[in-house]
């Protein structure tokens, strides 16, 4: 039998050579018609079947459809599996699979030396090396010398292991991301047998494309099998992570789980009003199937729309949630301001992209920050929270509800790109230690016989909450200015400086029902990083780096964004420096100089990347080395 079309159950060749390592970082790479999310997805979700920790870090472009075969139409995927905890996908990656001229171009940067390339060598030829802007063939003209190179011909090999399943046409080459799946499968032994399953189940009503798909997977694993250059494999051990049942999720689907949990928490029905938005679209697509737990999902016609129908949700006694990314928030910062006057609970997510406008959709970026903080008329203050990893998302979204819930006001939740679509092991929660953050909505008129809109808890300064319609409780909101118990539209100057401090000291007395900050320290520690959402993993994972060469550094990670943690300023006054790595040009580090008084350091970076853990890492080295 030719190595072509061995089948999987072709002997193992005795000279086959397995070396132990403790991790890799796979980038998978090619034009954004070559299926390069799935192959990578796929990879990740085999390797956490086997046990391996994990990150991801997909990477595509804004355009639907950029020009095939140019490099601002590639779409990458990186993954790192590792037999330990990881906190980030990784820097350099170890392994590239470049599926065309313009991937390799493109991504050849990030590829430590010595690494692995598994070229499409089809792929390589005249017209396709001029659109990357190769004069000559890298594969031949001796410029990757410093790597390890297999050309494999994924073109012609797909073809031969499909033509027997009924796919014609543009369909028969539409497999050859599973031929690289399978390859990479063989070269660092992963099991199969999920993704036949995964490819079985999602193409069951077009069983030649499931039969394709399988076919190709089952070549490209056999290849690496039968072929000499791929007998040197490796072997990743499953990870020691605490006891516990895990999945692997995504930030956008650990939120919509965590709104599901929420109202499960809170025992109120779930109204979800959005506008399809990159990245926080997927939030939208994952509630939409869990109609089952009386999630209601409403795609509006604009962003306005779906903000105003989710303050209705929440004037109706609904667990009321929005959800947008970048200048989304922007057009629904009106109606935010209308929830704050009414105060009314709503939880407001946005999924952070590179700006200003439209800016790069597809890229991340900590850009919202400040506009979260003050990006409304008047003196109209909220809490501000933020996710710090994908499998954070879940906890910390079930938190803004509860602060929500409790305060009588919306909430903004602060993820982005990387978060959102990064996904990593998250271990499933005991459903039964999810917090009671239910709501007594009042029933009954106050002693006096009436319903006053705006009495309030004096514990938390939240106005009571009922459901219009109920006997006796008949009112309306609006955002007119309201006197400060009954609720009437009131003008008068007195009402309204009390009005705008209550609601400030509302706001400013949830960091009494906060933790207090937490720190990492080490002994003899000048230097404090402080950082918020996802440059957590970036950031301890370069502590951990230096702290191995002896240096002494403190880390902290801000979840509360407004009102910050009640011990935040003592933590900073502790340490002679502090530095702060944003991906923005400085937003909490201007707070931090602002309230605290401290001279804060910026790190910076706005390239539509993240940080990788070397740049956080040299950053560290120079202020402690100094």
């Amino acid at each position: 039998m030719s190595d072509d079309t061995a089948t999987i159950d072709t002997p193992v060749p005795a000279d086959i050579e397995i070396e132990e390592i403790d991790k890799v970082i796979i980038r998978f790479a090619g034009d954004s018609g070559d299926g390069m999310q799935l192959a990578g997805t796929r990879f990740t979700a085999d390797s956490a079947i086997f046990g391996n920790d994990l990150s991801t870090l997909p990477n595509f472009p804004a355009e639907i459809r950029a020009p095939a075969g140019t490099i601002p139409g590639v779409s990458s995927f990186q993954v790192q599996i590792a037999d330990y905890d990881i906190l980030t996908p990784g820097d350099e990656a170890d392994v590239l699979v470049a599926m065309n001229p313009a991937a390799l171009k493109a991504n050849l940067i990030d590829l430590r030396p010595g690494g692995m390339i598994i070229a499409n060598e089809e792929a390589f030829e005249e017209r396709n090396l001029a659109k990357a802007g190769f004069e000559t063939s890298p594969l031949d003209d001796g410029s990757l010398a410093g790597y390890r190179v297999f050309r494999v011909p994924m073109e012609r090999l797909t073809k031969e292991a499909v033509k027997d399943t009924g796919v014609t046409g543009r369909n028969v080459l539409r497999s050859k991301n599973f031929f690289a799946l399978g390859l990479i499968s063989w070269v660092f032994n992963r099991p199969l047998e999920a993704s036949i399953d995964w490819v079985e189940s999602k193409f069951g009503k077009r069983p030649e494309l499931a039969a394709a798909n399988v076919a190709s997977l089952r070549a490209g694993h056999n290849f690496g099998l039968t072929t000499e250059a791929f007998h040197h494999t490796y072997n990743i051990k499953p990870a020691k992570l605490p006891p516990g049942e895990y999945t692997n999720v995504t930030g956008n689907t650990a939120t919509a789980w965590g709104l599901i949990a929420a109202s499960q928490a809170a025992r109120l029905p779930l109204f979800y009003g959005t506008y399809p938005i990159t990245p926080a679209s997927d939030i939208l697509h994952e509630l939409a199937k869990h109609k089952n737990f009386g999630v209601r999902t409403y795609q509006a016609e604009d962003e306005i729309a779906g903000v105003g129908a989710a303050v209705g949700a929440a004037f109706a006694g609904h667990l009321a949630v929005t959800g947008t990314s970048g200048p989304g928030l922007a057009l629904k910062s009106e109606t935010i301001s209308l929830a704050i006057s009414m105060e009314l609970p709503l939880v407001v997510i946005d999924v952070q992209r590179a700006g200003p406008s439209t800016g790069l959709p597809t890229k991340v970026e900590q850009s919202d920050l400040l506009f979260s903080l003050y990006g409304r008329h008047g003196e109209a203050p909220l809490p501000v929270l933020a996710a710090r990893s994908a499998s954070d998302a879940f906890e910390i979204t079930i938190e803004a509800t509860r602060i929500a819930l409790k305060y009588m006001t919306p909430v903004i939740l602060l993820s982005d790109n990387y978060i959102a679509n990064g996904s990593e092991p998250w271990q499933l929660p005991d459903t039964d230690a999810l917090p009671d953050i239910g709501v007594k909505f009042l029933t009954e008129p106050n002693a006096d016989g009436r319903y006053v809109p705006y009495l309030r808890d004096p514990a938390t300064l939240a106005r009571q909450w009922a459901i219009p319609g109920t006997p006796g409780l008949e009112h309306r909101l609006g955002g007119l200015e309201k006197h400060e118990v009954v609720g009437n539209v009131s003008y008068d100057p007195s009402n309204h400086q009390l009005m705008t401090e209550l609601r400030e000291w509302k706001i400013r007395n949830i960091a009494n029902d906060i933790p207090e900050l937490e720190v990492d320290h080490d002994v003899g520690a000048e230097l404090l990083v402080l950082g918020w959402g996802s440059t957590y993993g970036a950031i301890r994972a370069a502590a951990k780096r230096v702290r191995r060469d002896g240096l002494p550094v403190a880390t902290a990670h801000l979840r509360y964004l407004n009102p910050f943690p009640i011990n935040l300023g003592a933590v900073l006054n502790e340490y002679r420096y502090i530095l702060v790595p944003e991906v923005n040009m400085g937003q909490l580090r201007k707070l931090i100089r602002a309230e605290f008084l401290v001279p804060a350091m910026g790190f910076n970076k706005v390239q539509g990347l993240p940080f990788r853990v070397s740049e956080v890492e040299n950053k560290i080295r120079e202020i402690v080395t100094s």
